[in-house]
């Protein structure tokens, strides 16, 4: 990194004020609830009494300060890029010839998710690992959410963030890097990927979204024929957050950054859904990070402005359409995800696929939810690849 480069990376660490704890102590122990669901299972949200114990957990015994000290373990800076000032983590490994990768999250994640897979990507020795598989890891928030600045014009969709996370990575000093990311981050990553400015070596996607194939359509194997099932009850019964934060992102946000335990349930609803977790979203992660990641929008009032980047990109981040990715790319398919989309969907975006795996549990967060076998997939992936 350049002394001009370095100039503009200032360090950063999360700092809450008692006030901002006190007022979300008094939100949550004042909350209002709705009256409880009609069936006794998840088929409407969030079950009521499911949702009261995590009131009543994060209220009494989820404590912030030690989190706020434990997040603060990593290394954190701001940047300002294209006039917003970006949050990331950057947490170098002390192996030489340790190999830049940029990680991108989504919506309802955030940097929460890596907080357990940084450490064995950078020090792969202490975790079990070789030292030819570290890592420098660099994870972003994306604009709006986490402590990223939040955009106030518009603009800032998949294809910005892309262009902005190439600016990133270069501004660090790595000309040359590879890029992993699920959800919004795979559509960011994709699109990095697109742009190919001759800095990102390499792509990992954990969520290949692309439409299916004719021939998927008209003769289905029996991927082709999970996958359309997948999609088919996600366009009738999962979609609706999306469709509503890409059309009105500003209505929603009010009741969002207005009521903690409104952005909870926002969040966490997904985290049952999306999660490999036989009905259970604390089978595959704690309540503590469930909490965690919620705070992540809270803190910061993050409600609309998160939601902003589907009236920005929905539609078209995801589609497939236009310019295809020719960068070296793997794919790691978790069965649980939204749509697990198998690879002759995916060679119609991606048409240097040079590492694909399917893999019998884990979900949307891999990271998160599966850590040991998210990092099995990155360094096997990278493996497939050189800068």
């Amino acid at each position: 990194m350049s002394s001009n480069d370095a100039e503009l990376v200032r360090p950063f660490k999360i700092s809450i004020s008692e006030d901002e704890i006190s007022d979300l102590k008094h939100r949550l122990a004042n909350t209002r609830w709705a009256d409880a669901e009609t069936p006794d299972d998840w088929s409407q949200g969030l079950p009521l009494a499911y949702a009261q114990s995590l009131r009543d957990y994060w209220l009494n015994d989820y404590d912030w300060r030690e989190r706020e000290a434990y997040f603060n373990g990593f290394d954190q800076y701001l940047t300002e890029i294209d006039g917003l000032d970006i949050h990331f983590i950057h947490q170098p490994s002390k192996v030489a010839g340790a190999r830049p990768l940029l990680i991108t999250h989504g919506w309802p994640g955030s940097v929460v998710e890596f907080h357990k897979v940084i450490g064995p990507l950078t020090d792969p020795v202490a975790h079990g690992g070789r030292a030819e598989d570290a890592f420098h890891v660099v994870c972003p928030s994306l604009p709006g959410y986490g402590f990223s600045a939040k955009p106030t014009t518009t603009g800032w969709g998949v294809e910005k963030i892309s262009s902005a996370w190439d600016t990133l990575m270069c501004r660090l000093g790595y000309e040359r890097y590879f890029a992993q990311g699920g959800d919004w981050g795979s559509a960011v990553t994709t699109g990095i990927g697109r742009q190919n400015f001759g800095h990102c070596a390499g792509i990992h996607v954990n969520m290949p979204t692309v439409g299916a194939t004719g021939d998927a359509l008209k003769n289905p194997t029996e991927k082709d024929t999970i996958a359309l099932k997948a999609a088919g009850y996600y366009a009738q019964w999962g979609a609706g957050y999306s469709k509503q934060q890409a059309t009105r992102p500003q209505t929603l946000g009010y009741g969002l950054v207005d009521s903690p335990m409104g952005q909870a349930a926002w969040v966490i609803e997904k985290f049952y859904e999306w999660t490999d977790c036989q009905g259970d979203p604390e089978n595959v992660l704690t309540r503590q990070e469930l909490i965690d990641n919620v705070m992540f929008y809270w803190l910061g009032g993050n409600g609309a402005s998160s939601a902003r980047l589907y009236w920005e990109s929905f539609g078209t981040a995801f589609s497939g359409a236009g310019t295809t990715v020719e960068v070296p790319t793997g794919c790691s398919i978790f069965p649980k995800e939204i749509v697990p989309s198998p690879r002759s969907w995916a060679e119609k975006l991606y048409t240097n696929i040079v590492y694909w795996n399917e893999l019998d549990k884990g979900g949307h967060f891999a990271a998160f939810e599966q850590p040991e076998l998210y990092i099995a997939e990155v360094r096997k992936c990278f493996g497939h690849m050189s800068l």
